[in-house]
């Protein structure tokens, strides 16, 4: 069977140059802060051990959207076998020198060409927000493809119903790309159409200056 094709952004490369803009400031506020590591909210890092325990158990797991590769070498140091890729060259460059030992390279959620059944796992950890909303089924459609039988894929995102478009982010460093917000069940219901199954949700409240954020994890029907 042949790979999915997926419609391609049409803002992508805006995007994919806003992020690389943004990669500095946003790994200064990483090592500063704790931004996106899990280690420092139990919540989150317990749904990323769960899925560690599952999906690296079944096979490679690929990081989508991995930025600076914070939450792959977090499950690289679980045992798992897994590699980061990211739209941004300039947060791949952070990604391997942060963490040499894992892989990591220069793609798009959109133009992945992964083989039917190559995956134990699939991330979309905070990384698919800014996919148009008649795009994002279609990628999540690929990621179920890609799984074996029982793997699972995790999504975390913003909860809302707006298309919020930015001009400017983190600590007001220019930026041209749109934040899409999503309802739980909105979700739920384009992963079911994908073909996977609902595992777990998890809903955070608002943590100023992070608004609701969901967690959903499916998995692939044997």
């Amino acid at each position: 069977m042949g790979a999915i094709s997926v419609s391609q952004p049409a803002d992508l490369d805006a995007v994919r140059d806003s992020y690389d803009r943004v990669a500095d400031k946003y790994v200064e506020m990483v090592a500063t802060t704790g931004l996106g590591d899990v280690r420092s909210h139990p919540w989150l890092r317990a749904a990323m051990d769960a899925f560690a325990d599952t999906a690296g158990k079944l096979g490679p797991v690929l990081d989508v959207g991995c930025g600076p590769g914070q939450v792959t070498a977090y499950l690289a140091e679980r045992g798992v076998d897994v590699s980061g890729v990211d739209l941004s060259p300039r947060m791949v460059e952070h990604a391997r020198r942060l963490h040499p030992r894992c892989t990591f390279s220069v793609g798009s959620a959109t133009e992945l060409d992964l083989a039917e059944g190559s995956l134990g796992g699939v991330m979309g950890w905070w990384s698919l927000f800014n996919l148009p909303r008649d795009i994002l089924p279609e990628v999540l459609s690929t990621f179920a493809r890609s799984l074996v039988p029982a793997g699972q894929m995790i999504l975390a995102t913003h909860v809302g119903d707006d298309d919020l478009a930015r001009t400017e982010a983190y600590g007001g460093v220019p930026v041209t790309w749109t934040t899409y917000q999503w309802r739980p069940e909105q979700l739920v219901g384009l992963i079911e159409e994908a073909g996977l199954k609902l595992v777990a949700e998890l809903r955070l409240p608002p943590e100023p200056p992070i608004g609701p954020v969901v967690v959903l994890v499916a998995k692939r029907e044997p």
